[in-house]
Parts: structure tokens; sequence; C-alpha cells
């Protein structure tokens, strides 16, 4: 399936704390497994992105962390060009966003945009170019979960909600914070949130600017999982690995034809053509091999 385009734009913070309930399995194995290490991550100073492979996993940190994860134009160009580079790869499967340093994103970095408006460029038609963030017009084939720690305010909550799945630190505060500021979501805030969690609570959020913790989001349905301080990514990471381990014509399929039925099909007949116009391939590729394991005992209970 091909790269496609939406939109988004910024941010700023505020301390919030608030604990919640754990919800998923144990991270104890995966804490141990996964030591995601740096040697092979290219974390070198000035770099504003990250990344790491760990089989068909990669995760895509934003390394800003003395500005919060704050994304300039250099960052957007980064991430825009990682997450493509992910989709196109046929040897990766899931991508983890993250921030580095404790913080998701804060949204644009409204210092530049103070200082350097003439340098920053919109491209006003989605299907021509990237949005104000980078990656935030992008319609991905493959999943994207968001590791959210600390703040994902403003373009940042936008970032987070580009991912398919989103888990969340006990800690971590969202929110459209530059709702202050006079700064608008222009990398799909205003598109993805009300078909996330519905359109009243997403304009509780869009219309406040309050902040929203970790429990309150798993309620709206905005958090898929909570864990501890400190675990998302390794979390995320461990999900992924899950989701990788699939067979995964089959998981496409159904994640594309939800992701029509949500955001493209025009009636309830045509999104139901969508799904076995897509599905219907897939028998013979992979459920008859599936179906062939189950007789045999595979996968059972």
């Amino acid at each position: 399936m091909a790269l496609k385009h939406f939109r988004k734009l910024s941010p700023v913070l505020v301390g919030f704390n608030h604990r919640c309930e754990i919800f998923g399995r144990s991270l104890t194995s995966s804490l141990q497994q996964i030591k995601l290490s740096r040697a092979n991550a290219g974390t070198a100073a000035g770099q504003t992105v990250v990344t790491e492979r760990r089989g068909r996993v990669v995760t895509v940190g934003i390394n800003r962390p003395e500005v919060r994860n704050a994304v300039n134009q250099e960052t957007a160009r980064r991430l825009l060009e990682e997450l493509e580079a992910f989709d196109r790869d046929p040897d990766l499967n899931v991508a983890v966003l993250h921030g580095e340093g404790g913080n998701f994103c804060a949204g644009y970095d409204l210092k530049e945009l103070a200082n350097h408006t003439a340098s920053l460029k919109l491209e006003q038609d989605v299907t021509k170019g990237p949005g104000p963030l980078g990656p935030s017009r992008l319609e991905l084939s493959k999943p994207l979960i968001a590791a959210v720690s600390g703040f994902a305010v403003a373009g940042g909550l936008e970032l987070a909600v580009l991912a398919d799945l989103r888990v969340v630190e006990e800690s971590a505060v969202m929110g459209v914070f530059c709702r202050r500021f006079g700064v608008p979501l222009i990398d799909g805030g205003t598109v993805r949130l009300p078909r996330l969690i519905g359109l009243s609570r997403a304009l509780d959020l869009i219309l406040t600017g309050r902040p929203v913790g970790a429990q309150e989001a798993l309620a709206y349905g905005l958090a898929n999982r909570i864990v501890p301080d400190g675990q998302a990514l390794q979390a995320a990471v461990q999900l992924a690995e899950e989701i990788s381990s699939f067979p995964q014509q089959c998981l496409r399929a159904d994640r594309s034809s939800a992701m029509y039925s949500c955001y493209e099909a025009p009636s309830f007949k045509q999104a139901m053509q969508y799904e076995i116009d897509h599905g219907a391939p897939v028998i013979q590729a992979e459920s008859v091999a599936g179906a062939t394991r189950f007789t045999t005992g595979a996968g059972r209970g």
C-alpha cells in the first residue's frame, strides 16, 4: 500500500502528575530481553532523530531532550525520512516512535516559529508535501506504536495520534497546550483525535487545552496501555515484537480495511467491498497454511 498524506503543528508545557492503573501483562521478561543497545542506533550528539533496528522492529526516537523534544524543521525532515524508510523496508514490520530523555514531544519548536517565521514553509496541499511536523500526513502501510513518556502535548499529541497504538507511562501528560499560544492543530489533530475518542471528548481537549493524565487518557481510548514510568519504550517494543510475529499479509489487510472504513469509505457497502477485496487474496496466501497448522494442534489454547 502506497504512502499518502494528511496534516499537523505545535506546543509548550506545564507539570502534572497522575497516578494510574497498569494494564497488560508483566514486563519482567521483556525488560531483561529488551536492553536497547545504542551501539548500532547512531545516537551521536547532534542527531535530532535516532533509530535502532531490533529484528523486524525499528525504534525512531526524537533526540532533542533539552527542549523536551520539540520539533524543528530539521527534526521534522528526519522523522519523515525515517518513517518513509520504515514503510518501504520489506524487512521491517512495526515501528516504535518515542522521545529521548523522558519526554515524548512538546510539539513544534515555538522558538523557531517566533525567530525564523520566514523560513517556515507550509505546503497547504496535503497531497504534495509533508506536514509541519514531518510525517503527520502519512498513511503508513504497517503499524506504528507511540511510546509516550513525560509530555505529549500540542504537536506532540498530534504525533502520538498518528500512531496505531499508544503505550503511555503513569505520569505522562497529554493535551492541546498550543491552545494558549494561538497555534492551530494543522498536523492532523482535529482529524484523528475525534476519530479516536469521539467528537465530544476531542472538543473538550481542543477547546480547553487542559492537561490529560494517563488514567483519563486510558478511559478515553487515547491510551491503549499504561505502564510504570521509564518502561514505555520497552513495553512498546515488546508489543511491536508480538504484532510482528503474526502473519503479516493478513494483519496488514485487516489494518488497511479498518483505516479505510474509518477515514475514507463513503458508505457501509463500499467499506464492506474493500474488506472482501483485500481479505480474499489472503485466504490462499496465509489462511490455508494457518488452518493446516491449527489442525495439527499449533496455537490452540
